[in-house]
């Protein structure tokens, strides 16, 4: 390989991404039109869930109950029903996803019984968004009764009992249950997989288009000669998308960086050489320009969002999907992200992933390179 041939390929696609504004549009304004509509976008927090509440019975007690909803920041009391059919037709119009009934002898239940029963009715068409719900419409129920146990054992002279197992939890690595921080890194390498593959499906397809492969195979430059030079200036802009992503994680964001810079760059540049590669493969198999664009949308963007763990855990797949992921080169990329962000994982914590995704970029560019013939075929 002659380093003045790729040169001279390099130079002339960096004269034509310099000239195609579709190209500059898709290499400068994508990542950040996708880190800020991502960013903001997609959150698995839920809180602030609206609840509809029908308080049967109206008393201080009852209103205490509905208040410990009101003080989360899980829910979001938006409507007091005066009857079961107002409070079905808000489920009904959307108005509140869940709705807390109490019962007319609540007060009266507690006091002769010890126990009351409260109605929870929720609107289960999203039903993650529901099971959660119930999780923390439990635990505000559970702090209201521990609360009515400890007022009625120091009034009737007893000492009220500690709990015999009590749960302290710790929280690791992202302290604050913030969804952000899990999204972001993922959405580094979607930005990464999607601008990578745009652009180098563009190079060869572009030559067959405006009729300059005759010219480009009649000179002496060798097909993997070619491939570098053509991937190249895309290499270089994917660097320097990176960093740009890099930077409003963690300062427009406030995504914690814990890892080392060089740990960061070095495995991106091998994510880069296999969408790269998978771009430029695409790009000698489609002479469409339309069609390798919409075919690497296809391979890179449905993987990256679907299967790599950027938005839905891998281990909570079906095993034969957990098999499937193992080809997806954003899984690994992903993993490494998210180490390198929130754990400041190094090299020697990274050694699996990186050792496959390495793999992974030999063959891909091995495969891309020998897929140009030099013939008009």
């Amino acid at each position: 390989m002659k380093a003045r041939r790729v040169k001279a390929i390099a130079k002339k696609e960096l004269i034509q991404v310099w000239r195609d504004p579709r190209s500059l549009m898709i290499a400068l304004l994508m990542p950040l039109m996708q880190m800020t509509l991502l960013g903001y976008g997609v959150s698995l927090d839920i809180k602030h869930i609206p609840v509809c509440a029908f308080d049967r019975e109206a008393s201080e007690r009852s209103e205490s109950l509905l208040k410990r909803f009101q003080a989360s920041i899980y829910f979001r009391v938006v409507e007091s029903s005066r009857s079961y059919g107002a409070l079905t037709d808000a489920l009904d119009y959307g108005r509140c996803k869940m709705g807390v009934v109490i019962p007319p002898d609540f007060s009266e239940r507690l006091a002769n019984l010890g126990t009351a029963p409260v109605q929870v009715v929720l609107d289960a068409t999203d039903d993650n968004t529901a099971n959660i719900g119930l999780g923390y419409a439990q635990e505000v129920v559970d702090g209201f009764s521990s609360d009515v146990q400890v007022v009625a054992a120091q009034r009737q002279g007893a000492v009220a009992q500690n709990e015999p197992v009590s749960l302290q939890s710790r929280v690791w690595f992202n302290e604050d249950l913030n969804s952000r921080n899990f999204v972001i890194p993922g959405v580094v390498a979607m930005v990464l997989a999607l601008v990578g593959a745009q652009l180098t499906s563009l190079t060869i397809s572009r030559e067959w288009e405006r009729g300059t492969m005759e010219v480009l195979i009649s000179t002496p430059v060798t097909r993997f000669e070619l491939m570098v030079g053509k991937i190249l200036p895309y290499f270089a802009i994917g660097m320097l998308d990176a960093a740009l992503c890099l930077t409003l994680a963690v300062f427009w964001f406030e995504v914690p960086f814990r890892g080392a810079l060089a740990t960061l760059f070095f495995t991106t540049s091998l994510f880069l050489v296999v969408v790269l590669s998978v771009g430029y493969f695409i790009s000698v198999a489609i002479r469409s320009q339309i069609g390798a664009s919409q075919i690497a949308l296809l391979v890179t963007m449905m993987p990256t969002v679907l299967l790599s763990g950027f938005t839905f855990p891998i281990d909570q797949m079906p095993w034969p999907i957990q098999a499937v992921t193992y080809l997806v080169h954003s899984r690994y990329y992903v993993t490494i992200l998210k180490a390198i962000f929130l754990k400041g994982a190094g090299l020697i914590e990274l050694g699996m992933p990186i050792l496959l995704l390495a793999l992974y970029a030999m063959a891909v560019a091995f495969l891309a390179a020998r897929a140009f013939r030099k013939t008009l075929d």
